[in-house]
């Protein structure tokens, strides 16, 4: 068996087109013309890149952006004041602010002051606790795109055991909790988890979010297993890889996600239909 590739470069691309035609709709049916604010902290070329990507992907579907940079000293008082402004500015839909932040502002504050009207990222804790209740709400973005990413292939998710490697705020934790709402059997893993191995190799949707590069090779991968790979590493030649060793999972697993091309693309994707989605609810206020 070798799998077959969930392309999240592809899907993310045929779904920015059908952003494009809605947002286009939005301004000229509605006068609703949805914009996203980032806020960049410092000078950290991850955080750089990440934020040129998105704001790529804004111009190419239509949705206005603008980027407010602080120096890395910018206090932490500074900072929410800038986010209480974009919270009372009616023509910003959504607020990003782009982590990580340095060690001297505290991140939780931070995703405290951005409305919940707002909070495009989906790390907001009534946005988590309406996520936990299975109200509809903002969804964090790399959770939403690896759903967004089964669906799109039909991969039934019902009564399936489901094992989550990595138990973050951003990813592990929602990840579960979206899968848990389609019927899902779900287990957790982490760090301290024993017989991660055996575990691992019981799931019928494995999800790799360990920030180790290659932590998890074919060993780990039940045969016909559906293996979604969030990590992102940089190799000592200057190529990306993931948190999975791709070539011998691949020959176990029914599908598999690349990197790159895989989740990354669609985590972006899904913050432009968070922010679609924010300017048409709050047009409705």
């Amino acid at each position: 068996m070798t799998a077959e590739l969930l392309n999240g470069r592809e899907l993310s691309d045929q779904l920015k087109e059908e952003m494009k035609q809605e947002v286009a709709t939005l301004k000229q049916q509605q006068q609703i013309h949805p914009h996203l604010t980032v806020i960049l902290v410092g000078d950290d070329p991850a955080s750089k890149s990440y934020v040129r990507g998105k704001e790529k992907a804004c111009d190419y579907t239509g949705i206005s952006s603008d980027l407010i940079e602080l120096p890395e000293s910018v206090s932490e008082q500074e900072l929410l004041q800038i986010i209480e402004e974009q919270n009372n500015n009616k023509n910003v839909h959504g607020i990003l602010v782009q982590l990580p932040l340095p060690d001297h502002i505290d991140e939780q504050q931070v995703i405290h002051a951005i409305s919940p009207l707002k909070d495009v990222d989906g790390f907001h804790p009534v946005n988590i606790g309406k996520l936990v209740n299975g109200e509809e709400t903002f969804l964090p973005c790399t959770p939403f795109g690896i759903l967004t990413m089964l669906e799109s292939k039909h991969i039934d998710m019902e009564g399936k055991h489901a094992v989550i490697i990595g138990r973050s705020n951003i990813v592990g934790k929602p990840m579960g909790l979206l899968l848990l709402e389609r019927n899902a059997t779900v287990t957790y893993c982490h760090s301290r988890t024993k017989n991660l191995r055996e575990i691992a190799s019981e799931a019928d949707i494995l999800v790799v979010a360990m920030g180790r590069q290659h932590a998890v090779d074919g060993s780990y991968v039940k045969e016909g297993a559906t293996v979604i790979d969030v990590g992102i590493n940089r190799m000592e030649n200057g190529k990306l890889t993931g948190d999975v060793e791709f070539e011998s999972a691949k020959e176990k697993a029914a599908y598999i996600t690349p990197v790159p091309r895989g989740v990354g693309p669609m985590t972006i994707t899904m913050l432009l239909k968070n922010t679609i989605e924010a300017a048409k609810g709050l047009a409705e206020k």
